[in-house]
């Protein structure tokens, strides 16, 4: 009897464990809402007995489900991702502000600008600008400075776009970070804006 009892208890702990462990994960996605992952896709083994195909099975018919285009320019300044539903925008924060400021520089109102022009041509009425930082520096000043900044592009797109466009605008510090925090180099490029909008059907009929 004893040994039963224990089993039951390790059993109870390990299931007491697990579900702690999935509401912590559910508390904080890997992405920010609205945003879609970059991370590469999962390998697959295609010797796994697991994908093949039982006795009078078939295949359903072939679908896409989901094609995502990556254009960096040459310095990582400026980021564009199209998925089928989707186009976002990732900008470097030294192109736009000046060292731990909010303040957008000249050079930033064109690049702006442009980014205007896309979500007109697209048609979309929903805006989401995401701002964060890296992980220099408390928590905190990260949470300010990232949200600062996402208002700051805000502020300068809707001079352009005008009362009609919903914005959702947001700070995230240093949470989800889009490359290695141990280095400059990936430090630089997540201290970033993100500018993210739905396709328009229009626009894709065009292209």
């Amino acid at each position: 009897m004893r040994k039963v009892a224990t089993l039951t208890a390790a059993a109870l702990l390990t299931t007491l464990t697990f579900t702690v462990g999935v509401a912590q994960a559910e508390e904080k996605p890997s992405q920010p809402p609205g945003s879609t992952s970059s991370a590469p896709p999962p390998e697959v083994d295609a010797n796994s007995p697991n994908l093949k195909l039982e006795d009078g099975a078939t295949l359903a018919p072939a679908r896409v489900l989901d094609i995502k285009s990556v254009v960096e320019d040459l310095g990582g300044e400026e980021r564009r991702e199209d998925t089928p539903s989707d186009v976002k925008f990732a900008l470097q924060a030294e192109v736009l502000f000046g060292m731990d400021s909010a303040k957008l520089n000249p050079a930033a109102k064109s690049r702006i600008q442009a980014i205007a022009d896309e979500i007109k041509a697209q048609g979309a009425t929903n805006v989401r600008v995401f701002g964060f930082t890296d992980n220099l520096g408390s928590y905190a000043h990260g949470k300010t400075l990232s949200k600062k900044r996402a208002d700051a592009v805000h502020n300068e797109l809707s001079k352009t776009l005008g009362p009609d466009i919903t914005f959702e605008v947001r700070g995230y510090s240093e949470d989800y970070p889009i490359a290695d925090n141990s280095s400059e180099e990936g430090r630089k490029k997540n201290r970033r804006v993100e500018v993210s909008f739905p396709r328009g059907e229009s626009a894709d009929s065009q292209s």
